[in-house]
């Protein structure tokens, strides 16, 4: 009896220091979960609320939202891109993020390396964002990788030298805007002709340019026409329109050629003092043709935020801000792999290919599953990028959901409704994900 009264009272002890640790776990955990109910049970059960009604939120129109989002075109391409983003740039980023983990272990300087690469995560989604902007930027003079494009492109194939010049009207050679251009009367061999152009900056003549003669192309013989191709304005605007006037230069490098029954017999390029010789010529009557090639506008580069390539584009910037993540993570994953396995296999003869697909991919399994999910959760939510690359009137070829959501819902559209719905959805598409990722590491814990 006395040993049933003193457990009892130790029995009521423990129970009171049980009841007050829950009590103090409250008092440690209610701010969070007053913080987690404010900021997120309360806005999921609002929007969910919310995207039941129309869109003044005064009449309750039930699934109609919902209903909505699979017959809006728009909306239905935003689906499209999102699918396009979680297919897309987590496959790439955790391919890329496993090439430069296993590279970097074999670069000298990899500390180093690996900082340069993770630096653009510490850059803010809006201030990539324009970044890229500029850099996609149509214009060469602006656009650092159309800049890079044009000269590779330049150096392979040369630019048209005259692409603003143009003919004098009424003086000899007609033709649409950009060439080609032809003499409007036929020539016989022993002519000669000075076709004048205009449009040409007095900086784009080249530097090699001469004065112009209507002598140097003259007296081209029995066989061959002459003549000179020049710049029909002369320092000061003095000078008479149509006839070579002292001071007015030769255009050089301009190809010139003898068209007959509507094939050329015969090519020239105009020497530095513009003059050339169609050379060669049977008797008859020739028409002289200036090529569309000489006036060739020059090559823009690439329009990286047209609609063919803005998701793409807006991707590669994706691509710039998170490689360094998932170097990081797969590297550290790298480094806990155990160095006798490679070892064995190197002494059994495993070339590094085979050591890279059949033991380090394997056991990289795990980390590479996490940071693949993890990336396709993040870009379910991109919105700064896509919304600061894309130009206006390609910003509904670019959008996706979460994008998509902002414009009906506050960007014109107006429609909160519809917006509450797209954003019920974009919940329910990131959540199996989230709790995939808490069971991996909830597993690895364990």
């Amino acid at each position: 009896m006395a040993d049933t009264m003193t457990a009892r009272p130790a029995a009521d002890g423990r129970r009171r220091a049980q009841r007050r640790k829950r009590r103090l776990a409250v008092v440690f955990v209610l701010p969070a979960l007053l913080l987690l109910g404010a900021l997120v049970v309360y806005p999921v059960l609002f929007s969910f609320g919310r995207s039941l009604f129309d869109a003044d939120g005064d009449r309750f129109v039930g699934a109609a939202n919902y209903a909505a989002i699979v017959q809006d075109p728009a909306t239905l391409k935003a689906i499209r891109n999102s699918a396009v983003w979680v297919v897309v740039a987590p496959t790439l980023l955790t391919g890329l993020g496993l090439m430069l983990a296993v590279l970097t272990e074999k670069v000298r300087w990899a500390t180093a390396f690996k900082l340069v690469l993770f630096l653009p995560m510490a850059v803010s989604f809006l201030a990539a964002g324009i970044i890229f902007r500029l850099a996609y930027e149509q214009d060469p003079d602006r656009g650092v990788l159309n800049a890079a494009v044009v000269g590779v492109h330049d150096g392979f194939d040369d630019a048209a030298a005259y692409p603003t010049a143009r003919p004098r009207e009424g003086h000899g050679l007609t033709g649409g805007a950009g060439g080609p251009y032809s003499t409007g009367s036929t020539v016989r061999p022993g002519g000669s002709l000075s076709l004048g152009f205009i449009g040409v900056a007095p900086d784009a003549v080249p530097a090699d340019a001469k004065a112009a003669s209507e002598a140097a192309g003259a007296a081209p013989g029995t066989d061959a026409i002459g003549g000179v191709v020049y710049l029909d304005f002369a320092p000061g605007g003095a000078g008479t329109p149509g006839r070579v006037d002292p001071g007015e230069k030769g255009l050089p490098g301009m190809t010139v050629e003898a068209v007959r029954d509507g094939r050329v017999a015969a090519t020239a390029t105009t020497a530095e003092d513009g003059s050339f010789r169609l050379a060669g010529l049977a008797d008859g009557d020739y028409a002289v043709r200036l090529p569309a090639a000489n006036f060739d506008a020059p090559y823009q580069g690439v329009n990286w935020l047209g609609p063919a390539l803005v998701t793409p584009a807006i991707i590669g910037a994706y691509l710039w801000v998170w490689t360094g993540f998932a170097m990081v993570l797969i590297g550290a994953g790298l480094a806990a792999i155990p160095r006798d396995a490679l070892e064995a296999a190197r002494m059994d003869g495993a070339t590094e290919s085979q050591i890279f697909r059949k033991i380090t991919v394997p056991l990289l399994a795990p980390v590479l599953t996490v940071v693949f999910v993890t990336l396709v959760i993040n870009v379910m939510k991109v919105f700064d990028l896509v919304y600061i690359i894309a130009p206006g009137p390609v910003q509904e070829e670019a959008n996706v959901l979460a994008t998509r959501m902002w414009l009906v819902s506050f960007g014109g559209g107006n429609d909160q409704g519809l917006g509450s719905a797209l954003s019920m959805v974009l919940l329910l598409l990131v959540v199996p994900a989230m709790i995939f990722n808490v069971r991996r590491f909830r597993r690895s814990g364990a």
